[in-house]
């Protein structure tokens, strides 16, 4: 096994979470009659350039199929910040109707739909059919394809070179990074930028946020990496944010590398960050083994308690994470009865795996549960404010990451 970006050999193992299927994988009650595939779920790092990365099995055809379930619009802060955003970006570059954005994994339109309120023309790429669908409905014009080198130069070609080029939560995705990125450069304007999205690696090591891995994440970025990656494509960075979404993550400004903006003083702060925590080390990624394990077996513990002591559990959210989650400690049903969720995409389906109904959030109410376990811990305070009535019965929220705990306020 190589590094997805240098081609060095890998032999540092991270983690090893055994095997799963992937996190988006989920059942019909068809599905359950019929055999599950599952890979080795392994993180590793490289040596040389510091990208972190999966073990290579699962291809991206195999995990963004067209019944993916994931829509972003079901989340109400997601929404929030994706209008904050726009506002932001639209004021920062001075967009205008004469002004072309290109978002990459735009999924149900969550952010384009703000754009395009705005009179600015815009393109969305989502291979996924169900959310390309939906964005569509609302007027977005979507291109269902898998973003590539091969497809920015055709939309350079046709002369869609894009003044704003937005990739939230996409970059960590893609297998072949290296080719990507250098669709990126291929339909950047001169003087074009780009933003993308993605959790930091810095904040998965230091508050062991293990159950962000998961087959769909085939990379675990930093900044210094992500610099490289883009140096290598024509590309930099000349700014970069601190963001809370998804328990920390980067939003990263670049333009060609031959680009005359200066870089933001918080470039040179982060990655100095990151090499005082190691990053750059063998020694930085030795302990969250360890820390993943002590996570799952007081989750068990916790869900082994509640039962013997007449409890009923359940869980709020079928999050990708949930599930590395659920099917790295070995939970079924027995332990967590249902999970909730607001998708309707998801409802009526089983997780993938460990075969958790999920159902609606209604159910809460009518089933007046003991624990609502939040498994997109993330969200945590959004979830407890929207369905803050389970402590009129006297129900209490917890979640397992970082730590096992109830949830007070």
């Amino acid at each position: 096994m190589t590094c997805r970006h240098c081609g060095k050999p890998l032999h540092q193992r991270v983690i090893d979470l055994g095997v799963a299927p992937p996190s988006n994988a989920y059942l019909t009650a068809r599905d359950l009659q019929q055999p599950e595939l599952f890979f080795p779920l392994a993180v590793f790092v490289c040596h040389h350039c510091w990208l972190v990365q999966t073990q290579d099995y699962a291809r991206a055809d195999e995990l963004f199929r067209e019944d993916y379930a994931y829509f972003s619009s079901t989340s109400a802060s997601w929404l929030e910040h994706a209008s904050r955003y726009t506002d932001g970006i639209c004021g920062r570059l001075g967009l205008d109707r004469r002004s072309f954005v290109l978002e990459i994994a735009s999924n149900d339109g969550y952010l384009l739909k703000n754009f395009v309120a705005r009179g600015i023309p815009c393109l969305g790429i989502e291979p996924t059919d169900g959310t390309a669908a939906a964005a569509e409905k609302i007027g977005i014009p979507v291109r269902r394809e898998f973003f590539s080198r091969a497809l920015g130069e055709a939309l350079g070609r046709e002369g869609s070179q894009a003044d704003l080029i937005i990739g939230n939560n996409v970059y960590a995705h893609v297998p072949d990074i290296n080719d990507f990125t250098a669709g990126l450069q291929a339909a950047l304007k001169p003087g074009g930028t780009i933003t993308l999205e993605f959790p930091h690696l810095l904040r998965l090591v230091s508050q062991c946020q293990f159950d962000t891995i998961y087959h769909e994440h085939f990379s675990y970025l930093s900044l210094y990496t992500v610099s490289r990656i883009f140096a290598a494509a024509g590309l930099r960075i000349f700014d970069v944010e601190r963001l809370p979404t998804h328990g920390g993550s980067l939003r990263i400004y670049g333009g060609h590398a031959a680009d005359d903006r200066p870089p933001a003083s918080a470039v040179a702060a982060i990655l100095a960050e990151e090499a005082a925590s190691g990053l750059q080390t063998q020694a930085g990624y030795t302990t969250l083994a360890a820390g993943a394990g002590r996570i799952k077996n007081a989750l068990v513990s916790f869900l082994i308690g509640q039962k013997s002591a007449g409890k009923k559990v359940v869980a709020y959210g079928a999050a990708a994470k949930g599930n590395t989650l659920i099917n790295y400690a070995g939970i079924k049903p027995d332990l967590l009865a249902y999970v909730c969720d607001e998708a309707a995409s998801k409802q009526g389906k089983f997780l993938p795996g460990s075969r958790i109904p999920i159902v609606g959030p209604a159910e809460l109410q009518k089933d007046r549960p003991d624990v609502v376990l939040i498994l997109p811990w993330n969200i945590a305070d959004e979830v407890m404010s929207r369905h803050g009535y389970i402590r009129q019965w006297g129900a209490r929220f917890a979640v397992a990451v970082p730590e096992m705990k109830i949830l007070e306020g």
